[in-house]
């Protein structure tokens, strides 16, 4: 089947909070990754992965955010955008890894299209 959910995101009002309860309560590995915002890459062993950052909406609760991956992330907002969803978040490229929308569908649930980056 094609589309799987292929990564998970924790958006959190407070990330070590987040990483104390989930490492201790799942043995989740977590690491923290460099670069400008900080991230933490969930690795659950098998399974989809993850990460965790402080939630980019201000005053929004913590929540969870899937992402699906799609073969032409143009492609797939576009017909999003005609079947009824609302784009929240524009194409955001990811360096070396590949680009994502965020997508609010008709009734209201927010999901995540992630088209990986090319592998040469």
């Amino acid at each position: 089947m094609g589309n799987p959910f292929v990564h998970v995101e924790l958006h959190a009002s407070d990330v070590a909070k987040a990483k104390r309860f989930y490492g201790e309560l799942l043995s989740w590995e977590l690491h923290d990754m460099p670069g400008d915002m900080p991230y933490t890459t969930i690795s659950v062993g098998e399974g989809t992965g993850g990460g965790m950052l402080t939630n980019p909406a201000p005053g929004a609760p913590s929540h969870w955010m899937p992402y699906i991956q799609v073969a032409n992330l143009a492609a797939s907002t576009s017909r999003a955008r005609k079947l009824g969803a609302k784009v929240v978040q524009e194409k955001t490229e990811v360096p070396e890894m590949g680009a994502f929308t965020i997508i609010a569908d008709p009734v209201g649930a927010v999901v995540g299209l992630w088209e990986p980056a090319a592998q040469s």
